[in-house]
């Protein structure tokens, strides 16, 4: 019953857009959208933040601190001002120190895209591009292992990304992007295996100054505060 209640859902939901036609020179169409979407400078991004884990739910505040080329520190509290998670990233090393929980967070690919910046992993094999009824693109990228990252993109600027797995999603970040705003007013990563969902909620974007090197590495003492 609960497989017939799932496939009954399913066909209920709302489908997604339909491949028009493959894009041409999709090599051209990544390369211009990574440019697009790269940092242009220092910035500093004060959050709300909710988790959602099997139900059971937790809130809070966070802030990320981003620097090019590809450098960003994250830090979640709760209302108390006790740290939930400390992370930095790196290019496509997720710096983590010990003790604290590795699962709230995206994987690296996904954690750049909830920062609306496209920047698929070194390894990734590009399959191609489709341009979609609904007049978005999609570009896929293969893992060695067999995964598949799909972004969709409007606009020139990331929409939404799925990691899909034996064909079947599941991880997924959905964007809310506002007009004449290049960074997100809001992200929201679901993973789907885990019936965990994090949503990060932009209060305010300020840019600054560069960041001390010890910021992006919280595995030292004090590095960060």
């Amino acid at each position: 019953m609960a497989l017939l209640a799932l496939a009954a859902a399913g066909a209920c939901a709302p489908r997604g857009p339909a491949v028009v036609a493959p894009a041409v020179d999709a090599e051209r169409l990544a390369s211009s959208l990574e440019d697009r979407t790269s940092l242009d400078g220092p910035i500093r991004v004060m959050f709300a933040w909710s988790l959602n884990e099997s139900g059971v739910r937790v809130k809070g505040r966070g802030v990320a601190r981003i620097e090019p080329p590809y450098r960003a520190r994250l830090d979640l509290f709760m209302g108390n001002g006790e740290t939930v998670v400390s992370a930095a990233l790196v290019d496509g090393d997720l710096r983590i120190p010990p003790g604290m929980p590795d699962g709230i967070l995206p994987p690296p690919d996904l954690m750049w895209g909830v920062l609306g910046v496209f920047r698929p992993e070194t390894g990734t094999e590009l399959l191609g591009a489709d341009r979609m009824d609904d007049g978005s693109l999609e570009l896929r990228y293969r893992y060695p292992d067999g995964r598949v990252l799909t972004f969709q993109v409007m606009d020139e600027r990331v929409r939404s990304m799925e990691l899909s797995q034996d064909g079947h999603v599941v991880q997924r970040v959905a964007l809310d992007l506002q007009d004449g705003n290049r960074y997100p007013e809001e992200a929201t990563y679901r993973n789907l295996a885990a019936f965990r969902e994090l949503k990060l909620t932009r209060e305010t974007l300020e840019h600054v100054g560069p960041y001390p090197p010890d910021i992006f590495d919280p595995m030292k003492r004090g590095a960060g505060r």
